[in-house]
């Protein structure tokens, strides 16, 4: 009876795989017929006289031994041959030299076998399940996925897909303010599929300028459709984004397709991305125009190109250069990413005022490195600082009050004693 347990207890164990694991028909079969030749193989040295059928429908399996009819007294291989006289009993119309085939009870060959194959069949399961895995995923790169979170760690969070897989979403791929509890849905787009010795692992992302690219091809038709084409894409997650797009079509307007009637379209993006504001701009190969466009709500005056450097230097009216720098630096820094040109930006100077003196010429009285920061920002005159707010300069430049206060007096006095 003890015998028959063991045959039910691997019929169950073929049904539990067939049932929990991700796996076609034809290759549970080949799986199944695999690891049984394996521990025949192993305990016999050879499993090449059987022959295994396998039935996954009815959860069932059979095993048929082939062996060679000899002479009693030529009996070597009681696994590969059978004596004459056995042969008999079986039928007793058997001569030397004929095949017999006989069913083999694989239960038989005790529970360490029976051991045997399942460790057997779980570790090819989970190499399949693991090639099933990687297979699937790496078709998915770059294409946005929903999943459940799971557990949350310090680095990272551990989601589940809807089959049940692992997918991992790292702290540096997450928005800064994204915030999730276990049990919640999460979109991201799948970045990419690492898979070192065999052991895949799905990274998704939150951060990547393709997230955002996908967001606007499911919420608008024509991206979607080919009429609009999204040329360039910058971003700094959960904060701000730039997005350059055209239409090859005159009659379709891509900003506001991207937009919609009063920010219907643009509002769901911007709500998935936390508040994430995301400025779309017409693209154009016209590289001067196009800083100009990146530089936007900033209104520019003129500007200088260095194509060979890729470098620009931006000149504009004192009350736009802040619009143009924005909060933190932010605008002139996704401007650089949009346009992939290192962009100076300058206050023109007013009309009849060319008494203005370079901040390099202060090295005397000023440190070089506070000098540096005010330059940083595209102010790199006395005057061009004395006309900028007082706020202004201690914001972006991320000098103390004082350093800047103590600046604007120097400044001041030059003039003042001019």
């Amino acid at each position: 009876m003890a015998k028959k347990e063991e045959t039910i207890s691997l019929i169950d164990t073929f049904s539990e795989f067939k049932e929990l694991k991700n796996i076609d028909r034809t290759t549970m079969v080949s799986v199944l017929e695999e690891a049984f030749r394996s521990v025949i193989a192993k305990t016999f040295g050879t499993d090449e006289n059987y022959d295994v059928i396998v039935n996954p429908d009815k959860g069932d399996f059979e095993i048929w031994r082939n062996r060679e009819v000899v002479a009693d007294q030529d009996l070597d291989n009681p696994h590969m041959q059978i004596s004459l006289t056995e042969a008999q009993k079986i039928d007793a119309s058997y001569e030397i030299g004929e095949e017999v085939t006989d069913e083999f009870n694989f239960a038989k060959m005790g529970r360490r076998a029976i051991l045997n194959l399942r460790q057997a069949l779980a570790s090819k399961i989970l190499e399949l399940e693991k090639d099933s895995l990687y297979n699937k995923y790496i078709d998915k790169v770059g294409t946005v996925i929903s999943a459940e979170v799971y557990q949350i760690w310090k680095k990272e969070m551990l989601l589940l897909d809807d089959e049940g897989n692992e997918l991992l979403l790292p702290k540096t791929e997450q928005i800064p303010t994204d915030f999730y509890r276990k049990g919640e849905t999460v979109r991201a787009v799948v970045a990419r599929v690492d898979n070192k010795n065999n052991n895949p692992k799905i990274i998704l992302s939150r951060t990547s300028p393709v997230f955002l690219e996908r967001l606007f091809e499911m919420e608008v038709p024509e991206i979607n459709d080919g009429l609009i084409t999204i040329k360039r894409i910058a971003r700094i997650p959960g904060e701000r984004a730039k997005i350059a797009v055209e239409s090859y079509d005159d009659r379709i307007d891509p900003v506001g397709a991207c937009v919609g009637v009063k920010g219907s379209r643009i509002h769901g993006i911007v709500r998935e991305l936390r508040n994430e504001n995301i400025d779309v701009i017409n693209y154009t190969p016209n590289v001067s125009l196009f800083i100009q466009r990146a530089l936007s709500p900033a209104k520019v005056s003129s500007i200088r190109l260095n194509e060979e450097e890729k470098k620009a230097e931006v000149f504009l009216r004192p009350e736009e250069v802040s619009l143009a720098i924005g909060k933190g630096g932010m605008n002139i820094k996704l401007a650089i990413m949009l346009t992939e040109y290192t962009i100076d930006v300058y206050r023109e100077l007013e009309d009849g005022v060319d008494d203005d003196i370079y901040l390099d010429e202060f090295k005397d009285e000023i440190d070089a490195w506070v000098i540096d920061a005010i330059k940083s920002i595209g102010i790199d005159t006395a005057r061009a600082a004395l006309n900028a707010p007082r706020e202004m300069l201690i914001e972006k430049t991320d000098l103390e009050e004082e350093t800047v206060d103590e600046v604007l007096r120097i400044l001041k006095s030059e003039f003042e004693e001019e």
